[in-house]
């Protein structure tokens, strides 16, 4: 069975931008299900606040929220909302948590900079929204852990294993998952996973098929991709792309 006709909202112009680790989704919120994503997630309610479901915090109405990485969860949202995925390698990663103005069980609500968040979005301003969301000063990330995540952002397809990552970077396998946990947030596997999402989407950007875009990343089938992508989003890739959604290559190094 196929899923529900999207709602009128979905109408609305949707825009992914992608840089290299990093990407920012701005459009209708696409009723997503429950679902875990890879890496850290600022979600925003554009024109609304939204209600965020998890285990831990159980349904909080909000207009922001931050998203750990490795959380099931569920955006209930009937407006635009906007979304920043933040790479952990990033020196910015670990700057947005203390800028939301409440936390709990692992959670940031109320970003200080809600209204300005809003005016980027409205303004498709993407390079903004990025800075606005982590802050000026970035914190140091482990080199080692941005040296590894830059690895696997190069080439996503190649099937490199924890053993050979850590080698690369001169760890130990066990060394090298304890601080992608503890510094990055997520596992290994999970940042694979995001950076093969990436490159699919880069790859569509330019013109290939689902099909193609998910072979050529790495994914072993095209069912693989479809349930990964569902499984971390929270809807399939076709109906992401059937929403009329642009996908943009951004220029540059915004997060630096």
């Amino acid at each position: 069975m196929g899923a529900p006709p999207l709602p009128k909202t979905c109408r609305i112009s949707a825009t992914v931008w992608l840089w290299a680790g990093h990407a920012v989704y701005c459009g209708p919120s696409l009723r997503l299900d429950r679902h875990c994503g890879s890496v850290l997630c600022l979600a925003v309610g554009l024109d609304a606040p939204f209600t965020v479901r998890a285990d831990a915090i159980g349904a909080r109405t909000v207009r922001s929220a931050l998203i750990p990485a490795r959380t099931p969860h569920q955006i209930v949202a009937d407006t635009r909302m906007l979304f920043c995925y933040i790479d952990p390698g990033s020196p910015k990663s670990a700057a947005c948590l203390p800028r939301m103005t409440e936390t709990s069980e692992g959670f940031g609500f109320a970003h200080a900079e809600e209204p300005a968040l809003i005016r980027a979005a409205d303004n498709n301003d993407p390079a903004e929204i990025l800075h606005l969301a982590c802050g000026p000063s970035p914190r140091p990330v482990d080199p080692r852990v941005a040296a590894a995540t830059a690895i696997l952002c190069a080439d996503p397809a190649r099937p490199v294993t924890a053993d050979q990552l850590a080698a690369a970077v001169h760890l130990s396998k066990s060394r090298l998952l304890h601080l992608f946990s503890t510094h990055a947030g997520t596992t290994f596997r999970r940042y694979r996973v995001w950076a093969r999402m990436l490159a699919v989407g880069r790859a569509i950007s330019e013109g290939a098929d689902l099909t193609t875009a998910a072979t050529r990343a790495g994914f072993a089938s095209p069912s693989h991709f479809s349930d990964t992508f569902h499984a971390m989003f929270g809807l399939t890739a076709t109906a992401l792309l059937n929403a009329g959604t642009h996908i943009v290559i951004a220029d540059g190094d915004v997060m630096r």
